[in-house]
């Protein structure tokens, strides 16, 4: 719950900073929460792996319907 509450005060912030350059339709999450969930992970211990080419290889090569 606590990223939950950090995502969304990080995008009130931004909506306050940025409100006369937004259109009036539904937006993303700004891109910095991503910085945010990498800190959360590491602040708990957690490692993002990144995938090796040949599982990106593997992962490429399926069809739909598998």
């Amino acid at each position: 719950m606590d990223m939950s509450f950090a995502n969304q005060a990080l995008s009130v912030e931004y909506l306050l900073r940025h409100h006369d350059r937004l259109s009036n339709k539904v937006h993303p999450v700004p891109g910095r929460s991503t910085g945010n969930r990498r800190l959360k992970l590491a602040a708990t211990g957690v490692r993002v792996d990144l995938l090796t080419a040949e599982q990106r290889k593997y992962l490429a090569s399926w069809e739909m319907g598998t």
